[in-house]
């Protein structure tokens, strides 16, 4: 039977057979139960065609990413190390893990671009990733002017290398208060050794509270342990 004429039998089962009769779990007649109720419900079709250009299997990395065509989509925590599904359309990524929707991102432009949800990280994590340079020095900037200073110190000389120590000092605050921390960077900076350890001996011992010495001492603490003078290479000059 050609597939037109099998349309219009069904068609015609359909309006004056099976839509008529009344349905064995709700009762009433199909057609009238679309026409009353469910016709006014419907929602017009979208203007742009949907188009699903792939699915394929990525893996989530311990930076809670997944990489599709050298870019980064960022996915809940819990999953690392799983395998999910990967739904690329024209505009969106959609990544699930069996029927569950996990997340949604729209999709790179080019490759090497990163799309991060900082929910999708540890709590830990998140503090970390926003903690950038720039909010440490206005937070320690608000806490005092030493700590400022410390922060900008640290901050100075590869900033991506120290920026957990920063962070860790900034920290500190929460547990010994603004006021003693300032204290605490004074005394460190006056010293010439600003690195958390230090800091932290500092508030342990509460030598935050002790007055500094009249005389600052001669060379910092912070110098080079294994420097040595021209002199003791080559000898005092006649």
């Amino acid at each position: 039977m050609d597939i037109n004429v099998g349309n219009v039998h069904l068609r015609n089962w359909i309006v004056n057979t099976a839509g008529v009769r009344k349905h064995g779990t709700t009762s009433e007649a199909p057609l009238h139960l679309f026409s009353e109720i469910e016709k006014v419900r419907l929602q017009p079709l979208p203007t742009q065609p949907f188009q699903l250009l792939e699915i394929r299997p990525v893996k989530v990395h311990p930076d809670c990413h997944v990489v599709i065509d050298g870019s980064f989509y960022s996915v809940l925590y819990r999953y690392i190390g799983q395998e999910l599904a990967a739904y690329i359309s024209t505009n969106f990524v959609e990544i699930y893990k069996g029927q569950d929707l996990v997340s949604t991102h729209p999709r790179s432009t080019r490759p090497g671009q990163w799309h991060t949800r900082m929910e999708d990280y540890p709590a830990a994590k998140a503090a970390y990733l926003t903690r950038t340079p720039d909010y440490c020095k206005k937070l320690g900037a608000k806490i005092g002017p030493s700590t400022y200073n410390v922060v900008e110190q640290l901050l100075a000389d590869r900033p991506l290398d120290r920026l957990r120590s920063v962070q860790a000092i900034l920290k500190l605050e929460e547990s010994v208060g603004s006021k003693r921390l300032e204290a605490a960077c004074t005394r460190a900076a006056y010293f010439g050794d600003v690195r958390y350890r230090q800091i932290k001996l500092i508030l342990n011992a509460a030598l935050d509270r002790e007055p500094l010495p009249e005389a600052q001492p001669s060379q910092p603490a912070l110098s080079h342990a294994f420097a040595r003078s021209g002199e003791e290479f080559f000898g005092r000059s006649s």
